[in-house]
């Protein structure tokens, strides 16, 4: 099922913005909107120098956001993260120092590199909008996002990310090596500045949590929600995979959905909002076990497999 595709003209400024920074990488920076519109956050599996922190800041420019970048380390702690309490021996009292993750778009710079217990300072926060610190509970900004970034190629010195962490990523992306001519391009755009100075604000932070609030409201028609669930099911039930996709991922994949549906000007989802949706979100989210991966297969194979099996409602 298909239908003509007319773009959000809400959105149209925003991607005409970040394809000026990153060239030739539209689909990319799809996700990247869709990923905004949902409030979802962005995990990036790339290889170092292809514009994955060019992304987050053309994003964070675009929408007026306040931006924060962290690099994460092996000796990074949660408090460099969410901020700590610092004693002022005139008052005789304690002030909190909030962290970077008091934002509105953190970039978290090769987040396999910090230890376990640090990643999981970002874990509520991903999920709740909120964190806790010192046993008190504070709000985060919103809209928040977090966009992390990991090296796919390099594991010395690395600490994989829990199943429990890559649930909490909506969507995963690789915008991998730019074609020669459209590296051609990149150089000419670099000869005299740096396109991502020209950025300028296309959209507020308060047009961006309506938009949320709109997407929240598309129309899902219970025959599509069936589809969802019957995708999902499969995941589970495939002697390939030892872990399927939880009920948070159903969630996000709805929630996708529900973006590319709004992100296309369309208040209701079909079946290619699903499609389109399922090889961002759902890969990350299975664990294949050892004879599958011995096997050669990949989580994207399988969930296109699943896909093709599964019938499409009309």
């Amino acid at each position: 099922m298909t239908t003509e595709r007319m773009e959000n003209p809400q959105v149209t400024p925003l991607k005409r913005n970040l394809q000026n920074v990153i060239f030739g990488k539209s689909d990319s920076i799809d996700v990247m909107v869709v990923a905004l519109l949902a409030g979802g956050s962005v995990l990036i599996e790339d290889v170092p120098g292809v514009g994955k922190t060019t992304l987050a800041k053309a994003l964070a420019r675009s929408i007026d956001a306040k931006y924060r970048r962290i690099q994460f380390t092996p000796d990074l702690l949660p408090a460099d993260i969410l901020g700590s309490s610092i004693y002022n021996p005139v008052s005789g009292d304690f002030r909190f120092d909030p962290g970077p993750i008091f934002c509105n778009i953190l970039l978290a710079d090769e987040i396999n590199r910090a230890s376990p217990r640090t990643q999981s300072a970002l874990l509520e926060a991903m999920n709740e909008n909120q964190t806790t610190i010192e046993g008190q509970c504070r709000p985060l900004a919103r809209p928040f996002m977090v966009i992390a970034t990991e090296n796919p190629i390099e594991f010395h010195g690395t600490y994989p990310l829990p199943e429990a962490q890559l649930d909490r990523f909506l969507v995963r992306l690789a915008i991998g090596y730019p074609t020669a001519e459209v590296e051609v391009d990149i150089l000419k755009s670099h000869a005299n500045r740096e396109p991502l100075d020209s950025i300028e604000p296309v959209m507020g932070l308060d047009q961006v949590r309506g938009i949320q609030e709109e997407v929240a409201n598309v129309h899902v028609d219970d025959a599509i929600l069936e589809y969802i669930v019957e995708i999902v099911h499969a995941t589970r039930n495939d002697s390939r995979l030892q872990l399927g996709v939880s009920t948070r991922g159903t969630l996000m994949l709805s929630l996708a959905a529900r973006a590319r549906a709004y992100a296309l000007n369309r208040a209701f989802v079909i079946p290619d909002d699903v499609s389109w949706s399922l090889p961002h979100v759902l890969p990350h989210r299975l664990l294949l076990t050892a004879k599958a991966q011995h096997g050669g297969a990949t989580a994207q194979q399988i969930v296109a497999e699943i896909l093709g099996r599964i019938k499409v409602p009309v």
